[in-house]
Formats: C-alpha cells, sequence, structure tokens
C-alpha cells in the first residue's frame, strides 16, 4: 500500500482480498483513529478556524454559505456542530458529510491519514463497492505520483528537466511540488499498475488509463510533464500534463473527472498555501501550474490556480472557509492574470464572481503581460513579489477595461464609456465607495465633473432621478458646469448608444436652458442674434434635438437670411423634416424668453457667449483627457502641440466668459 512515507509492496492477491473482502473495522481500531485524529486538526484542513472563547473554535461552516461564522468546534469534546444549519457530529461524520463517503471510507480516509492500519473482521460493516473503489483510485494515483517523480530522475526524464531548468526551477524545485515526467512509452504506467494489482476498470475510472480501438489499454499521459493534483488533506487525485513534444496535443491534458476528482471544487497548490492562506488572511489566484510554482518560490506561499477550469463559485467557498472571509474581514484575494486578451477576459469572469466575497478583490496585472513565471525568470523573485503588491481593486481593473474599449478623444467614445463603467460602479456592495470610484472615473476620462459621473452611477442603480442643476452660472463655476451640462446632453445621443439615445429631454438641465435659450432667441428674434449664431456650428449643441434646430435654421440660409422671409418661424416649420421636428421649433417660437420685457442685443450677446464658452469648455475637457494619456518624454512633440491647442482654447474661453458676465 503506498503511504504518505513511501511504498509498501504488496502481492496483488493480497491487495485484491483486502479491496474486495467482507467485514467490518475492529472497534479498537476506529477508536484508534478518532484518537489520533484531532478534530481541530482535521477541520483545520479544510477551513481556518479562530478562537471563539471558553476553548470553542469557530470558522465558516463548510455545508452551507454564511457571512458570519456559526460553525463551532470543541477539541475538549472532538465535536463539531454549527448553530445556523444544524449541522454536528464527530471527526468521522465530519468527513462522511464533507466528502460524501460512507462510514467505513471515512474510516480508512482519517487511518490513512493517521498512520492507523485497520483490521477487519467478518460481520458486521461490509466496505461497499464504492467504498472500496475510491480507496483504490487514491492508492492508484499515490503509486503513480511516484511513477512519474522517479522517471524524472531517470535519464528518460531529461527532457522534463531541461524544460523546468528553461523556466528557472530545479530538479529540487520540482521534488518540492511532486512534479515528474510520464515516459513516452505507450502502457508503462499501465504495465506497472497492473502488476500491482489494479483492474483495467479501476485505471480507466482513475483517469490514469484509456481503452484504444483494439480494445486495449494505453496511459493516459505520455511524454509530458505532470504535476499532482491534491485536495486539501495533500491526497493526489488527479494530474495536470504539459506536452513536451512540439508534435502532440492539446498543450495541456487533464484527468477526466472521476469519483475522487471534481475540477470545479479543487484548486492546485491549495494543500501546500492553506495554511500561508489562513495565517496572511491572504490568497493570490494564477492561472498555470508553473505559475503557483513561481509565485511560492519567490516568497508567495498564498497562490493557488484553477485545474483544467475557469475559477468558479466552487472554488469561492474553498477560499472563503480558508481566509475565514466574514462580515468585517480584512482579507485579500488577488488574481494574477496574463495581460494578453485572454487574460483580460478571465479577470473579468472573475469579477463576474466578486460579489460573492465579503473581503475586497485585487487585480495584479503585470504591464509587459508576463504570468508569473514568465516574470520570475525576466526580472527575478522580487518582481513576482512586486506584483503582487501593486495590485489593484478588481473593480478598477474592471473599470479600466471598459475604458480601453472606448475612443476617450471623441465626446460619443466618452459617453459610451461613462455609462457602460457606471453599472460596475453600482454592483460594488459598499455604496459609500461610489463616491470614490465616481471620482476617480472622471479622472480616468478626464472630464473634471464628479458630479455628473456620481449622477450617472446613481442612475445606473436605478436609487434617484436625474439630478436637477442649478440656474447657468460663468466663472469657474461655469466651466464645471460646461463640461456637466455637454455629458448631461451627450448623454442623450443616439450616437452614443441606444441608452442614451432614449433619456428624457430634461428641461432644468442648466446647459440645456442656455441652449435652448439660443435657440428661442434664433427662432424669434434672428434679428439679435446675427452672424454669431450661425458661427456657433452644430458642435456647440450638446443633445440632438438642439443640434436638428441648428441644422434646420443652416439649411434655411441661417439667421442672416432671416429678413427675406415673411414668416421666419412658419419658414422653419415647413423645412422641418417630420411632426416631431415641426412640434419642437413650435415650441421654440411661443415659449417666452428668460428675460423680463424685449430683448436685446446686449442679452442675446450673453446667451451667445455663454454657449460657446461651453462648447469650447467641451473641447478643453477633452484636450485635457487626451494629454493626460499622453506621455510626454516618448512624444514631446506630439504633446507641446496638443498642450498649444490647450493654451489657446484656454484663451478664447477667457475671452467668451468676459463677455458672458459684461466684463
Amino acid at each position: 500500500m503506498l503511504q504518505h512515507g513511501g511504498i509498501e509492496h504488496r502481492t496483488s492477491d493480497t491487495r485484491n482480498t483486502l479491496a474486495n473482502m467482507p467485514g467490518r473495522i475492529r472497534q479498537e481500531d476506529i477508536a484508534a483513529v478518532r484518537e489520533r485524529s484531532p478534530i481541530a486538526d482535521v477541520v483545520g484542513e479544510y477551513l481556518q478556524l479562530r478562537p471563539a472563547g471558553g476553548g470553542h473554535l469557530k470558522g465558516l461552516c463548510p455545508f452551507h454559505d454564511e457571512r458570519t461564522p456559526s460553525f463551532n468546534v470543541t477539541p475538549g469534546k472532538e465535536l463539531y456542530h454549527c448553530f445556523s444549519c444544524g449541522e454536528g457530529g464527530d471527526v468521522i461524520k465530519f468527513i462522511m458529510k464533507l466528502e460524501s463517503l460512507q462510514f467505513g471510507e471515512a474510516v480508512e480516509r482519517l487511518a490513512a491519514r493517521a498512520g492507523v492500519e485497520l483490521r477487519y473482521e467478518a460481520g458486521g460493516y461490509v466496505p461497499g463497492q464504492e467504498t472500496g473503489l475510491r480507496r483504490r483510485l487514491i492508492e492508484a494515483h499515490r503509486m503513480a505520483q511516484d511513477f512519474y517523480s522517479e522517471r524524472m530522475h531517470a535519464d528518460s526524464g531529461r527532457i522534463a528537466q531541461a524544460f523546468l531548468a528553461e523556466r528557472g526551477f530545479s530538479l529540487d524545485d520540482a521534488d518540492r511540488f511532486g512534479t515528474g515526467y510520464s515516459p513516452a512509452a505507450w502502457d508503462e504506467l499501465t504495465k506497472l499498475l497492473r502488476t500491482r494489482g489494479f483492474t483495467e476498470d479501476e485505471l480507466l475510472k482513475a483517469g490514469l488509463a484509456r481503452r484504444t480501438s483494439r480494445g486495449g489499454l494505453i496511459d493516459m499521459f505520455r511524454g509530458r510533464l505532470m504535476w499532482p493534483i491534491r485536495d486539501l488533506t495533500g491526497e493526489t487525485i488527479a494530474f495536470g500534463a504539459r506536452k513536451l513534444n512540439p508534435d502532440d496535443d492539446p498543450k495541456y491534458l487533464n484527468t477526466p473527472e472521476t469519483q475522487i476528482f471534481k475540477k470545479s471544487q479543487v484548486l492546485y497548490g491549495a494543500d501546500l498555501a492553506k495554511r500561508e492562506i489562513a495565517k496572511r488572511r491572504q490568497a493570490v489566484i494564477v492561472e498555470g501550474y508553473t505559475d503557483v510554482m513561481a509565485c511560492h518560490l519567490s516568497g508567495v506561499p498564498t497562490a493557488v490556480a484553477t485545474s483544467g477550469t475557469s475559477f468558479g463559485e466552487e472554488h469561492v467557498k474553498i477560499l472563503r472557509r480558508l481566509i475565514m472571509d466574514t462580515d468585517g474581514s480584512v482579507g485579500e484575494v488577488i488574481f494574477t492574470f496574463d495581460g494578453d486578451a485572454a487574460g483580460q477576459k478571465a479577470a473579468l469572469r472573475a469579477f463576474s464572481l466578486e460579489e460573492k466575497f465579503v473581503t475586497q478583490t485585487f487585480v495584479a496585472v503585470q504591464p509587459e503581460g508576463l504570468d508569473p513565471c514568465d516574470l520570475r525568470l525576466k526580472h527575478g523573485e522580487a518582481a513576482v513579489r512586486d506584483l503582487v503588491a501593486r495590485r489593484v481593486p478588481l473593480f478598477e481593473f474592471a473599470i479600466r477595461s471598459v475604458l480601453a474599449k472606448h475612443d476617450l478623444d471623441t465626446r460619443e467614445g466618452q459617453f459610451a464609456a461613462i455609462d457602460e463603467a457606471a453599472p460596475i460602479i453600482v454592483r460594488i456592495k459598499d455604496q459609500s465607495k461610489w463616491k470614490r470610484y465616481a471620482v476617480d472615473l472622471d479622472r480616468w476620462i478626464g472630464f473634471s465633473d464628479e458630479r455628473y459621473i456620481l449622477d450617472r452611477v446613481k442612475r445606473a442603480a436605478g436609487a434617484m432621478k436625474p439630478a436637477r442643476g442649478a440656474p447657468v452660472r460663468s466663472g469657474a463655476a461655469g466651466g464645471a458646469r460646461d463640461a456637466d451640462g455637454q455629458r448631461r446632453g451627450q448623454a442623450s445621443q443616439g450616437q452614443a448608444g441606444e441608452q442614451r439615445a432614449s433619456q428624457p429631454y430634461d428641461r432644468s438641465d442648466p446647459v440645456l436652458r442656455v441652449e435652448r435659450e439660443a435657440l428661442k432667441l434664433a427662432v424669434q428674434w434672428p434679428g439679435l442674434t446675427g452672424p454669431e449664431f450661425d458661427a456657433l456650428g452644430a458642435t456647440a449643441f450638446s443633445v440632438p434635438a438642439h443640434v436638428a434646430v441648428f441644422g434646420l435654421v443652416a439649411g434655411c440660409g441661417g439667421v442672416g437670411t432671416a429678413g427675406r422671409a415673411r414668416d421666419w418661424a412658419a419658414a422653419l416649420r415647413e423645412a422641418a423634416p417630420d411632426d416631431r421636428a415641426r412640434a419642437f421649433v413650435t415650441e421654440l417660437a411661443v415659449e417666452p424668453l428668460q428675460v423680463s420685457g424685449e430683448p436685446d442685443e446686449k442679452y442675446a450677446d450673453v446667451i451667445l457667449a455663454r454657449v460657446g464658452e461651453l462648447a469650447v469648455g467641451r473641447e478643453i475637457a477633452a484636450i485635457k483627457a487626451k494629454l493626460q494619456r499622453m506621455n510626454p518624454e516618448e512624444d514631446q512633440a506630439g504633446y507641446g502641440r496638443v498642450f498649444g491647442e490647450l493654451v489657446a482654447l484656454e484663451q478664447r474661453r477667457k475671452w467668451l466668459l468676459d463677455r458672458a458676465t459684461g466684463a
């Protein structure tokens, strides 16, 4: 029988007799198993336990999801009980429940852990077929791991040694992680295990062999670098294999799911990392087996990886128990994905599970796109530690990934980015952080108006109606409202997406009020606006309805030709393309201006100057955002040119502000 410390060879007859003999485990052996299996130690291999007073220990229940620990362990009495779901019992019952084992199988599992040799006697408990099979599969994997390790050190394993050496790993490193080599021969492992008494059915169900078209068995893994995949107790239950021959496919091959291996419920390296995860309240999720090795060897012993599947809810449950991820938790889960498109996709997929954690989640992505293994090889172990230390919140990563998809040099791209990022902020459980992320989002885009961003976040959450604007003002405040108003107007443009196009027209918005006033002047009093209105251009208006009216005026020859029209408003209505546009022109023609008495040229000049100032303010925001994304050291000429544009715009804006205030 293969024990943790080595292989004890038995004849096949003895092994088969032990596996299949009916009988019960002697009571004294069961008592010995209980005595040598302290419940705190056994439970502690699956979840983190902390003192709860009175000699009790407490942790997150492994049998149901909870945010406040209610699972209690009493070492003195060797019992456990969950005060929430009611599960309880002794150490054998715990293993039975958690691993879905029968009584005898749980005893055998604990006996192997404690080094207790079990004896069977006739009558009573009969190890069922599934019980015997599970034990046999575990034993087969133990032998297979020893076989692969031995071949790694043999001459045939030099190709595997060379592969590891190229990635900065020594043979000692391979031994530390149990890494081995499966020889290229067709059935070397299969033949060995058959001589040890394993049947064809057992080898197939273990996933260590497969049947050929001719009916015979060959090894599942051939000519590959092998990593043992272990459960939290350290038992090898599967293998991950990487091709060494370029002509082989696929690149990675994992054990198929078996009775003892469910890939969605296993994290590679968790058996090595679990104590440090509990101690540091930290887990680092990487993508590959060599990444786990590189992290552990670089001083990041909390690294784990999935095995042939994406990170999912079952993996979350494992980590939450190990970290003791409870309300008020100060732990952290850090995802370190590759910097390529696949890595970003994986990170965003992990983001979809963020709400399953109580503790904060982070992402660490190396700027050069290197994974931890390549990073260690190229820049050393300190670089791996620095990668983890430079982690950023997962929400920030998700938001920045959204921004990267949009052209932030255009108004449409900026508004599309805001509307796509706002729902991400809404998913932050702690609403007190919404404002902070709204401020960050505003800074990353370069609008300099946190209030508007926060308003978009609140709209996305359905928490409140759109914020109402204050009266139009000029000066510095007007500059802020410039960006605010531009965004509110542009947020309804069809070019910026269906969501913005469907937004209601908000007459109380201060920017829309100024623009609307200018349009009313152009429709009702065209002689006061003169060529200044025509010179504004369509880009001076921030919502489609306003842009359409400006285009209608321009199409009719501009306000400069209004004097030749018998009825200017009627001419505009006739030129309107549809009833909706015609109705809007009618509104502008009959709605009173925001001035007592009749307007004069000074009033018109102030209104047009304010519209121009708002438009220039939007251009300034775009230029500032562009400068933030430029590197002045790499492109000095380009940076200087854009900065010059900014200076010119600021001067024009000041001139317009002076006109608007009558200075």
